[in-house]
């Protein structure tokens, strides 16, 4: 790590750089905002039936309604009613903050079979091209995947490129919960993958919890795989900008004030995901304890403390991580501010030793996934930090403490 030098000079040689790296990414790979496909129809079909609706006498509420209301209205229906609401519409029920999980998690099955079968049809479609159907046959292959027995699918929406969210663990009984929140290129096809399995989101958070049930076996803990935003596409002008992370952060502050129970949260936050971290951090939910940040390119902030949380916020990198290289500033709203992992910005410095460039942060055996296992269970004293001084545990008097230090 380097200090942080702010004088006239190179900050407009930090500008400079900053526009060529944008130059080249738009000539390689284009504005993505560009390509981004529309809603499908079927999820607007339902909204506008859920509107004209009623459950017992009484309208539906409007399913943008605040978390705090939808869980009143589902807490005033009988099994029964909730139920036949959940198979009646559930596109709409398996993505409602403030809906039971475990009838999300019941919803979005049968959302999931649903579009499993849209995308059969589409693989027989002559009208497609060979790239369409090729495509629609990911897209099948991918929906029964996330119908595989026991997962919990807490939040699906097949439209467009797609988002999703899948829990590891009991989410309702849960001390502690993860959410692990990704970066560029993360929608429906790039939720799993067969190969490097631990560098998608999904495997991210399995192997979190793996992590953290090994780091306290007697601490209830729950992680939760959000890829429920508009991700950027590629290294394009969208991954310069912070349009999407604040689109987001929304998504993921409503995602935590919804969370059941008292638990506490923290975020885990890895590449463009550590963006959108860094903007919801202003707004975050009182229960977010820690933020911790892996081959961060910024926060859209100058230092921890102009993120304005009382969360403590931690910092990794890998010293072969390609990240390093982009220029952390912010210019004319292109960039994402400094970074996170220069002392001047003042984050709890830990060691990301193992990772192995900027997909490896959840590899199981590295002191990186080990030290966001810790932090994630509230096991502080556990954490290696990035210098021989244990300076990132300074301020904590013990395990499970509740705020920042």
């Amino acid at each position: 790590m380097t200090s942080f030098d702010t004088s006239p000079t190179v900050t407009a040689w930090r500008a400079l750089l900053a526009l060529a790296v944008v130059f080249v990414m738009l000539a390689t790979t284009g504005w993505s905002a560009a390509h981004h496909r529309p809603a499908d129809g079927p999820r607007e079909i339902a909204l506008a039936a859920w509107a004209r609706d009623r459950a017992a006498g009484h309208p539906l509420p409007d399913a943008g309604a605040p978390a705090q209301r939808l869980a009143r209205f589902f807490a005033a229906l009988t099994a029964g009613q909730r139920i036949a609401l959940a198979d009646k519409y559930p596109s709409i029920v398996g993505n409602l903050n403030g809906a039971p999980v475990t009838l999300r998690y019941r919803a979005n099955r049968l959302a999931l079979k649903q579009a499993a079968a849209v995308e059969k049809r589409r693989t027989y479609d002559e009208a497609l091209s060979a790239n369409g159907r090729s495509e629609a046959t990911r897209r099948m292959h991918r929906f029964r995947s996330l119908l595989g027995e026991g997962r919990q699918i807490l939040a699906f929406d097949p439209s467009g490129r797609g988002r999703a969210a899948e829990v590891f663990g009991d989410l309702d009984r849960a001390d502690r919960v993860s959410v692990v929140v990704p970066g560029v290129d993360t929608d429906l096809l790039t939720l799993e993958r067969s190969n490097r399995v631990n560098s998608a989101p999904v495997g991210m958070a399995k192997s979190l919890y793996g992590a953290e049930r090994a780091a306290a076996p007697a601490t209830r803990t729950a992680v939760i795989a959000w890829a429920d935003y508009t991700a950027p596409a590629g290294l394009g002008m969208d991954a310069a900008l912070g349009v999407l992370a604040a689109q987001g952060a929304v998504r993921l502050n409503a995602l935590v004030g919804a969370l059941p129970g008292a638990s506490d949260v923290s975020l885990v936050c890895h590449s463009y995901g550590s963006v959108v971290c860094g903007v919801a951090a202003d707004d975050a939910p009182a229960r977010v304890t820690d933020i911790a940040v892996a081959g961060s390119p910024g926060m859209r902030a100058e230092s921890a403390a102009r993120l304005r949380t009382d969360a403590r916020i931690w910092a990794m990198r890998d010293e072969d991580d390609w990240i390093g290289d982009v220029p952390h500033m912010e210019f004319g709203g292109i960039g994402h501010g400094a970074d996170p992992v220069d002392p001047a910005f003042g984050a709890r410095l830990v060691s990301a030793a193992g990772a192995a460039g900027h997909s490896g942060y959840f590899e199981p055996g590295t002191e990186s996934l080990g030290n966001l296992a810790a932090i994630g269970v509230g096991a502080y004293g556990s954490v290696s930090c990035a210098t021989a001084d244990g300076a990132c545990r300074r301020g904590i008097s013990g395990e499970r403490e509740g705020r920042r230090a």
